[in-house]
């Protein structure tokens, strides 16, 4: 100023400290959780009280939802591992799921004309498992060798990127080569009817899936927990640069992480085409989002997550149009089961980034 004097700058009023310091994030999580609730227990509510489903009905959706969590589970384990070790996203995975339907459906076809699929149904379908498994492990070893091995050291998101292509690049050679039109898969006569279990009548399907599903987990857990190669993955996954220093070979470890996923792909694929009863060249890339989510929602990296996120997103998609929709009087709900999973998706990277079993907050890239 012109007299010598210095004008002091206003200090900020409370007010607008208050408003620095108001948790917006958590309120809108809170609004937007307290709405999903609400909505979920009035559809829930409105749909009992039509009355429309029985016991049974309740019964089957929750088995039916089981069997085809045990799919997401084993394609969801392929996601976590690849993720734990290498820290990237295999947005491929589910193209590798459907070259193992692919390589089965053909040997399927060979057992099915010399009717050895109906005359030895256990048989013929370890061997389609086994055939399965092959063509997915070839494939999943592939794409680590052409793909993902140059860029390891590349940022996060151009292998992310790389996946992406490497997805659509499979789906159409899968389109070239096989046609755009779904096939019948062979499967047993055997597999049709149920075995009542615990006074519970259980499609046999359901039954096989269910108990494969199990006991691949449980062998992987086992692999990884008490395995030499168990353990290298394990401190591959910690640190690979300290784990090449202490003597363990990185690459020989990242193709067997690329060699189990494959397996288990090849395992799913032959379940869900017995299931399902058709393969195709695009029929990997939902049950491969899918199981992406199962993984998020259990938390990406981590086995048990993976089987307990696909479980509850199986059964979530089996009851939730249902339960939640019906009582709305939505027309078709379960024509949107889909919508019902993706938006289970995005409900988890709001509230729990990190998945069931993960520290519930985003990682930092």
């Amino acid at each position: 100023m012109a007299d010598g004097t210095t004008e002091v700058a206003p200090k900020p009023t409370a007010t607008v400290g208050r408003l620095a310091r108001f948790p917006l994030r958590k309120t809108i999580q809170l609004v937007i959780g307290i709405a999903v609730v609400a909505g979920a227990a009035w559809g829930a509510y409105r749909t009992i009280s039509l009355g429309t489903f029985t016991g049974a009905a309740w019964r089957d959706l929750v088995v039916f939802g089981v069997a085809q969590g045990a799919i997401y589970m084993l394609i969801a384990l392929g996601y976590s591992m690849v993720y734990g070790v290498l820290r990237m996203i295999n947005f491929a995975h589910g193209e590798v799921f459907m070259f193992g339907a692919f390589g089965s459906y053909f040997v399927a076809r060979v057992l099915n004309d010399h009717g050895l699929i109906n005359s030895s149904p256990v048989l013929s379908i370890a061997i389609l498992m086994i055939a399965g498994m092959v063509c997915s492990v070839a494939v999943a070893v592939l794409l680590e060798r052409v793909a993902y091995r140059p860029l390891r050291n590349a940022p996060r998101l151009v292998p992310l990127i790389t996946a992406i292509g490497a997805s659509l690049f499979l789906q159409n050679t899968a389109r070239g080569f096989f046609g755009d039109q779904d096939r019948g898969y062979p499967t047993p006569d055997s597999l049709g009817g149920s075995w009542t279990i615990l006074g519970i009548p259980i499609l046999r399907s359901s039954v096989i899936v269910i108990v494969v599903a199990v006991t691949m987990v449980a062998a992987l857990t086992w692999f990884v927990a008490r395995t030499k190669t168990g353990k290298s993955m394990r401190a591959v996954a910690e640190d690979k640069d300290i784990a090449s220093l202490m003597g363990i070979n990185v690459d020989r470890v990242v193709v067997m992480t690329f060699v189990i996923g494959g397996m288990l792909a090849g395992v799913a694929a032959v379940l869900f085409a017995l299931v399902f009863g058709l393969v195709g060249p695009f029929m990997g890339f939902v049950p491969g989002i899918k199981a992406f989510t199962a993984a998020v929602l259990g938390g990406i990296g981590s086995i048990a997550g993976a089987a307990i996120g696909g479980l509850i997103l199986g059964v979530l998609e089996s009851v939730g149009p249902a339960l939640f929709l019906t009582g709305l009087k939505i027309p078709g709900p379960n024509q949107l089961k889909d919508v019902f999973t993706f938006t289970i998706l995005v409900l988890v990277l709001i509230f729990r980034p990190g998945g069931i079993m993960g520290t519930g907050e985003p990682e930092k890239v």
